[in-house]
């Protein structure tokens, strides 16, 4: 097995003087040298071929004592010197001060086809970051975060990706719902992958310490790296041209959120990522009955601060955050005040172009946005499942009288759909009927265009829950199977017709398989 390490994070940043993992507070410094805890007796659950040619591994490497003994921490390979990330963030909009790579370990960045990937390990122990917490991670978390990080890079959603999943052979003990009922569970470590794993909360931390000259060293490593159609002559020129990139990238990501119906749960600034990707896989969720106010966090059950509708809010929230942050380079507030306001308008169109497509409609017309309004407001009306409903709108046969009946596997009780509930909906299919017959496309070129767009497998919690409970019984058997249908959400899938289902009625309100808390 061979990894190219190739430091650039804290080769270009400044290190933390204090070496070792003891918790503390750190200053004037982006990470801190720490070392993995070694596991008991490490075992490998999966790993994803797809991320392993990215790093330049072979098939074969999977199964190498080595290969398990550097992804779970018991082992350093050669030219890794690992580190955690030092950053500080808002927190249900609480400023929370330090934070950290609290429970992540950075091997490094390796360089494998003409590209830089930084391995991160999470689970692997406790870091300065760790405050009261162990800095490990359990089996179900884990196994929720290694299945979504490569089910949303498949459904065409920016995420951090999953390169294995590695029981540790120790036990952690976590209290599930925060309710006093602590127990032991099985331990695990999740390598992620992505070129970086900087947040909005690294900027904010040296900004709330004033660590000027080392904010400035993190904005122009960001920007030479990964933003370098932002380079400007005049340095305050470039991070202006920088934060409205992050803007336009976060703009795009929460608008492929809400195509997708997923809900992350905790956008808190620290769990922000500088690149616009999905990242920090806790609490997460898919909305199943339509539901603008739901929140798959118990945590957030009173304040749904992060409720499916409001995401796009928060993400604008946060970016003043940022921007908050980088004001110390430029020291002109205009600029970010700018790009900020432009914020809300530029989603709203983004949104209205999202939602067009996922009903097969590529001219753009006027009256588009009031048939989206109508659509929401029938799905407010009675409980209908998302993913199927725009899945079952795929295949409509307009040559049928009654169309309505067509989707009726997307409702979770049909019986309601009576009445005025029944009147609403089926105005609003003629009306949308009618907007079809506008496009230029025939009907059934259109709709194999809105398959590609709409998927007919997701992740749903209560089918990540399935798999958890057959793997803390030895058998993951759900795990693998699971994968493999989620690398291809927008394909038929036949023999897996049986995941292409409503959340079933045991799900409701099972913890894991409904809401679920930061507790990992």
């Amino acid at each position: 097995m061979k990894l190219r390490f190739d430091p650039i994070f804290s080769k270009e940043l400044s290190a933390d003087p204090i070496d070792g993992n003891q918790r503390r507070q750190v200053s004037d410094a982006s990470f801190s040298w720490v070392t993995p805890r070694v596991p008991s007796k490490p075992k490998l659950v999966h790993a994803s071929k797809e991320v392993a040619q990215l790093l330049g591994l072979r098939e074969e490497d999977l199964e190498s004592e080595e290969f398990l003994a550097v992804f779970s921490g018991g082992r350093l390979a050669e030219g890794s010197k690992p580190y955690a990330m030092a950053y500080g963030g808002h927190q249900f909009g609480t400023w929370a001060g330090q934070l950290g790579d609290g429970r992540a370990i950075n091997l490094g960045e390796v360089v494998a086809n003409k590209k830089h990937w930084a391995l991160q390990l999470k689970g692997s122990g406790e870091t300065p970051y760790s405050r009261n917490a162990d800095g490990f991670a359990v089996l179900r978390s884990s196994i929720r975060e290694h299945l979504c990080s490569e089910a949303m890079f498949a459904l065409g959603v920016p995420t951090t990706r999953s390169l294995s999943l590695m029981l540790t052979g120790d036990e952690v003990l976590r209290d599930v719902l925060y309710n006093g009922n602590s127990a032991m569970e099985p331990g695990a470590v999740v390598c992620r992958v992505s070129e970086s794993f900087v947040r909005f909360g690294n900027f904010q931390l040296l900004a709330a310490r004033n660590s000027v000259e080392e904010l400035e060293k993190l904005t122009k490593h960001v920007i030479h790296h990964f933003y370098p159609d932002c380079q400007r002559e005049k340095f305050e020129d470039a991070v202006v041209a920088f934060f409205e990139a992050v803007c336009q990238r976060t703009i795009d990501l929460i608008v492929e959120w809400q195509r997708v119906g997923f809900v992350h749960g905790v956008m808190n600034t620290d769990n922000m990522s500088i690149l616009g990707q999905t990242i920090d896989y806790g609490p997460y969720g898919w909305v199943d009955d339509y539901d603008q106010n739901w929140t798959p966090n118990t945590t957030d059950r009173s304040q749904k601060r992060y409720r499916f509708g409001n995401q796009a809010y928060i993400a604008n929230w946060n970016l003043l955050q940022l921007a908050n942050a980088l004001y110390p380079l430029v020291k002109e507030a205009q600029p970010f005040e700018d790009a900020l306001k432009s914020f809300r308008p530029k989603h709203h169109s983004a949104y209205l172009n999202m939602m067009r497509a996922k009903l097969g409609l590529k001219n753009e017309k006027d009256e588009d946005e009031d048939l989206i309004l109508r659509l929401e407001h029938c799905f407010s009306l009675s409980a209908c499942d998302m993913s199927i409903f725009f899945r079952e709108l795929c295949s409509l046969n307009w040559s049928e009288t009654a169309v309505l009946p067509q989707v009726k596997m997307a409702f979770y009780d049909w019986e309601e759909i009576q009445g005025e509930v029944e009147e609403e909906w089926s105005t609003w299919f003629a009306d949308y009927r009618n907007r079809c017959s506008e496009e230029e496309a025939e009907n059934h070129v259109r709709q194999e265009g809105m398959k590609k767009i709409n998927p007919k497998y997701v992740l749903r919690n209560y089918m990540a829950q399935m798999a958890i409970e057959a793997a803390e019984k030895g058998d993951f058997s759900l795990i693998h199977e699971l994968y493999t249908l989620l690398l291809a959400p927008y394909d038929e899938q036949v023999s897996m017709e049986k995941w292409y289902a409503k959340r079933p009625d045991w799900a409701k309100n099972k913890v894991g398989a409904s809401m679920l808390s930061c507790s990992s």
